[in-house]
């Protein structure tokens, strides 16, 4: 039986050499609260956690590196490893730190991690990576024979090949953003959670004199790290082709379409109207729909004007159009 989602997170605080650290492991913790289940409460990731905290439990080169080949040895649809931890470099790449590194190459070499991932049989290849010098994976030096990344593979790391990952509060900046992300921060209106919106969600929220996300990816379709409940039902937002008959037509308003008509002088009353326009002030809401020539669906109802569809409320329009969603 195909594993369909499996994840390996590892936070590493405890190290024999390098000074500890104090959030890597509540990092992978969270990370693995929040791949696990979806919004709904239905199981989402199959994870496996990983967590130095003391000499006891030390996490080595080895056992890590077993671990990422078990992780990406299957036919998974999505096989997703997580690292928070120390990360080094030297002049032939960048590493992450294992418990028992003595110098910076004594950890798992990223090129040997992106080895293990383009030899992977996982329709879908993620690594997300909360470590100084993250941004190394798969650059052109970095991956000597594998600097193309290989379809289906995604890489999102916290900062660029020549940065420090920082800490606030106890938590990777980073990693806080993408679990802010992961639970609805970075999701579509069908609740979905992509890469590439996290890594959107996570760059929008840092500051230009702070470190940059990187985002690498070879991928053909959309995939899903987490669904979440949408902010508008499905139903709903089908309806929108119903109410457009094309993405360019405007709707037409009157105030039989406002319930509160105190300043229009007409008190008809026509419930299908206020339905319409109670959906209409919903897509409002979430930026698919504006009204023409006034500032607020109310004035353009009052005044007999009219709304019209956003560039989002096209694009979702066509999605409901060809049944996508």
């Amino acid at each position: 039986m195909i594993d369909l989602r499996k994840a390996l997170c590892v936070g590493i605080d405890s190290y024999k050499n390098a000074s500890d650290l104090f959030g890597c492991v509540g990092d992978a913790i969270s990370v693995k609260n929040a791949l696990e289940r979806n919004g709904d409460g239905t199981l989402n990731f199959d994870v496996k956690l990983m967590c130095a905290t003391s000499e006891n439990s030390y996490i080595t080169r080895s056992s890590l590196k077993d671990s990422i080949r078990d992780l990406f040895s299957s036919d998974s649809e999505i096989a997703l490893f997580y690292y928070s931890g120390h990360g080094s470099y030297d002049s032939l790449g960048g590493y992450l730190c294992t418990s028992e590194v003595e110098r910076a190459d004594d950890g798992l070499s990223l090129d040997d991690v992106m080895k293990i991932v383009s030899d992977s049989p996982a329709s879908n290849k993620v690594v997300i990576l909360d470590s100084c010098f993250s941004g190394l994976a798969a650059t052109k030096n970095e991956m000597n024979n594998y600097s193309i990344l290989h379809s289906g593979t995604t890489i999102l790391a916290a900062c660029d090949e020549n940065q420090y990952a920082t800490e606030e509060n106890g938590h990777g900046v980073f990693t806080s953003l993408l679990i802010e992300a992961l639970y609805g921060g970075a999701m579509n209106l069908l609740g979905e959670v992509s890469p590439a919106s996290i890594y959107s969600y996570v760059d929008r929220s840092l500051g230009g004199w702070e470190q940059r996300p990187v985002f690498k990816a070879n991928i053909k379709s959309f995939i899903s790290l987490r669904k979440n409940s949408p902010p508008i039902n499905i139903n709903d937002l089908c309806k929108i082709c119903e109410i457009f008959p094309n993405p360019f037509e405007e709707y037409y308003l009157d105030p039989t379409y406002e319930p509160d008509k105190h300043e229009s002088g007409n008190d008809e009353v026509n419930k299908e109207h206020e339905e319409i326009f109670s959906l209409l002030q919903k897509y409002a809401k979430l930026n698919l729909v504006i009204p023409v020539g006034e500032e607020h669906m109310y004035y353009a109802a009052i005044h007999s004007k009219s709304c019209k569809l956003t560039a989002q409320g096209q694009h979702y329009w066509n999605l409901a159009k060809r049944k996508n969603i």
